[in-house]
Formats: C-alpha cells, sequence, structure tokens
C-alpha cells in the first residue's frame, strides 16, 4: 500500500495514541513517534503479534482512561488467554460507519431486510453485523446463531432478502432450505459472508442453493470486528476501508515487505482507533495486493481474497499444505462437493493422511474410480500420498460457526 505523508502523519499520531496505553509503552520503548518521518522508519518498527496481546490481559491494550471505554469485546479463539479488546464510543462509531460502507459497496438499502445470524456476545460478529445495517436504516433481524428451524421460520416469515453467516452456517441453510423445498418461500438476494476463509467450490454451491449474489466480508476482533473490507460486485478481492487503517504485505518468513502482487501475509495498523490501537499487527491471514483500479469506480485498494493462513498450514512427509491449495484441487475434479476434512495420524513411524470428501454420486464402483482420481490428483499437485474415502452428501459434520477441516493427531 502507498504512503503518502497524510497516511504517515495518521501513522504518527496513531503511534502516539497506542503509547499512552501500557503495553506500547514498553513494546516501543525508546522509539518517540516524530522520529517516523518515513516508510522506511515505520518499517523499522517491531510488529505486534497476538501473544503479545494476550500478555496485556486483562486491560494492557487499553490506551484511554476506563471513563472513556463503553465496550469490551474478546477475540473468538478457543485456547489460551482470550484477548480482550477496549473500544470508546468512537471506535463504535467508526465501526458502524465503515459496516455501512460495506453494505452500500454490496448494494444494500434501507429496503432491505438483513437477517444476522453470527453470533453476539463477547465475539465482534454479530453485533458489527447489527451495527452496520441499522446505521444504513435497514431492518435488522438479529438471529444469532443456531435453531435452524426458527432461522427457516424467520426468513420466510419477514420477507429476509439479505443473509449475514459464515460460508459454514450459510451451506448448512442452504442444504436445509433445498431439502424442505423452501426455495420459492425464501426471498434472498445477497449474501455476506465471513469469518473464515472458503473454495470456490463452496461459494458457487452457496450461490446457486441460495440463488444470492455472494460478497466476502473481511476483519478480525483486534482491528475492530468483521467490516474492514469487502469485494464488490465484479468480485476481484476486497476493498479496504484505508482511511481506518493501512496495511503492509510482508513475507512471513523473512518479514520483509511482499514484492507487488506476491502473496504473503496481511499487517495491519489502525489509524483512528481509540481504545486500543494496534501497530503493524500480524493477522496471520495470507493475500497479496491487487493492482490497478476496480470497475466498480470504488478509490480503496484491493486485497485478493484470502488463501489461507500462515499458522495454518501442516506439513506431512517434508510437505507444506495449505487448505487453499486443497480446495483448488477438489474443485477441479467432477462429482466432488465443496466439504472435505482431513485427518493425519503417525502410525508405525509414518504420517497416514485420510482425505474424507463428499460426492453426488452413489454407486460403489464410481464412488471407487473417483477416490482413484482424487489420489492421483493429490499425489500430482501437492506430492503426498492420500488414502481419499468419499461419502455421501452431508454425512460430514457441518458447523454454525468456522469449520475446522484439518485435523492433526501427530502431537
Amino acid at each position: 500500500m502507498n504512503m503518502t505523508e497524510e497516511t504517515l502523519a495518521g501513522l504518527r499520531k496513531s503511534i502516539a495514541g497506542a503509547m499512552k496505553g501500557g503495553f506500547y509503552r514498553g513494546h516501543f520503548k525508546g522509539i518517540r513517534p516524530e522520529d517516523i518521518q518515513s516508510r522506511a522508519d515505520f518499517e523499522k518498527l517491531p510488529f505486534t503479534q497476538k501473544e503479545d496481546l494476550r500478555e496485556a490481559y486483562p486491560l494492557g491494550l487499553a490506551a484511554v482512561n476506563e471513563e472513556k471505554i463503553v465496550r469490551i469485546h474478546s477475540s473468538s479463539g478457543t485456547t489460551g488467554t482470550p484477548v480482550i479488546v477496549p473500544y470508546t464510543r468512537r471506535d463504535v462509531e467508526d465501526w458502524a460507519v465503515m459496516f455501512r460502507r460495506c453494505y452500500e459497496t454490496a448494494g444494500v438499502t434501507r429496503a432491505d431486510r438483513v437477517h444476522i445470524t453470527p453470533g453476539y456476545g463477547l465475539w465482534t460478529a454479530g453485533i458489527g453485523f447489527q451495527l452496520g445495517a441499522e446505521l444504513l436504516g435497514a431492518m435488522t433481524i438479529p438471529m444469532g446463531p443456531g435453531n435452524t428451524d426458527k432461522q427457516l421460520r424467520m426468513m420466510e416469515d419477514l420477507q429476509s432478502t439479505v443473509l449475514c453467516a459464515t460460508s459454514s452456517y450459510a451451506l448448512l441453510l442452504a442444504e436445509e432450505i433445498e431439502r424442505r423445498g423452501l426455495r420459492d418461500k425464501i426471498c434472498l438476494k445477497k449474501s455476506l459472508i465471513g469469518s473464515e476463509r472458503w473454495g470456490e467450490k463452496m461459494r458457487k454451491r452457496i450461490a446457486n442453493e441460495l440463488g444470492v449474489e455472494l460478497y466476502d466480508i473481511y476483519g478480525l476482533t483486534e482491528i475492530y470486528g468483521p467490516g474492514i473490507g469487502i469485494s464488490c460486485k465484479y468480485e476481484c478481492g476486497m476493498h479496504m476501508w484505508t482511511d481506518y487503517l493501512y496495511y503492509e504485505i510482508i513475507n512471513p518468513r523473512t518479514e520483509k515487505q511482499a514484492k507487488p502482487g506476491e502473496t504473503g501475509e496481511l499487517v495491519i495498523t489502525t489509524l483512528r482507533k481509540e481504545g486500543a490501537p494496534l501497530i503493524r499487527y500480524r493477522t496471520h491471514d495470507l493475500t497479496r495486493e491487487l493492482p490497478g483500479a476496480c470497475k466498480c469506480g470504488l478509490d480503496y485498494p484491493r486485497i485478493d481474497t484470502l488463501i489461507g493462513r500462515s499458522d495454518d498450514m501442516v506439513k506431512v512427509r517434508g510437505t507444506l499444505i495449505y487448505p487453499s491449495r486443497i480446495d483448488e484441487l477438489l474443485a477441479a475434479i467432477p462429482g466432488v462437493s465443496s466439504e472435505y476434512q482431513i485427518q493425519i495420524d503417525h502410525l508405525n513411524g509414518k504420517d497416514i493422511v485420510n482425505l474424507f470428501f463428499e460426492t453426488v454420486l452413489k454407486g460403489r464402483d464410481e464412488m471407487k474410480n473417483l477416490e482413484k482420481t482424487v489420489e492421483d490428483a493429490f499425489k500430482h499437485t501437492i506430492g503426498i500420498t492420500v488414502k481419499p474415502i468419499a461419502v455421501a452428501m452431508g454425512e460430514l459434520p457441518r458447523s454454525e460457526k468456522k469449520s475446522t477441516r484439518i485435523f492433526d493427531n501427530r502431537y
């Protein structure tokens, strides 16, 4: 991302604000914001890692007096010390403005009825979708997760036109709508999907079975929550709201700036956040910057659809495997559905990889032939031998939140 003098001034201001809090006073010891006079100066600053935020528990990230904190959110992770993120009133208002911009980019208007299924509470998802929709002036239906019977009834009776969900839950709802024959009774036109990476085959299934336009929405609790970027109707990456944040893309191994167009790890610095400003925060999300202007006319730079995380790859027999590569491989094989699960075990001194995948085929001979096709493709494309196991549609678990696709049982 280009760094203008205006951006540089905003970065200095954000650094000064962050250093009012206990964490960054120690993290940036010996550093003065006024010394940051160039992009090179800024890139000498140390990165901020999620583990740093855990060590700041509970309120070490706070950069304002407690009287200015109006809300607390926490990351959705289930392991380790939680990350606590304080918000001021302006933080909440800024977040709502960004989210409203997301809805507008997706073509959502005040005439729409927004059906919100992500979780509420300490997690940022549900309330973020609601804030933006209410600021836009659309009718909001704050369902939260679970209770699929009630979700479908409300969707039908209230004539919801916009579905907000994780890709996993959107797929579950799509399958239930198809199974119950509700397609003609559902009024959905658009769906804003966030919280997890998803492959092209899964995207097409959701779009076709729900009959909707799909939009990728991006965000993370540490940086406001969902709503800091979104795809447009041309489906060519996600526009990032760079009046509220500055981003870099680095090589996760060397920690140097990635070359133009090169895939790397997204690093974000907030420009306006008061409660818990973050400087050079490593998201671990893998993407690349997309050059040029977008046909939609939005004057905001774009990053590509996320391909995974630098910390979710696994190594099997010396080969690195990213979920995105498995998505691409399976998407190219006719008869293979979007849903799969990998189980990695270590038996008798060897790594064993079982790949379960759903298929529309029903005959045992057909399924055996498809398993052989998948085995050969995996060997040729990724370079290791797996044991593919074809199962019927719907046999693999569905999730109301994020789906786990790779289970590494070796450790």
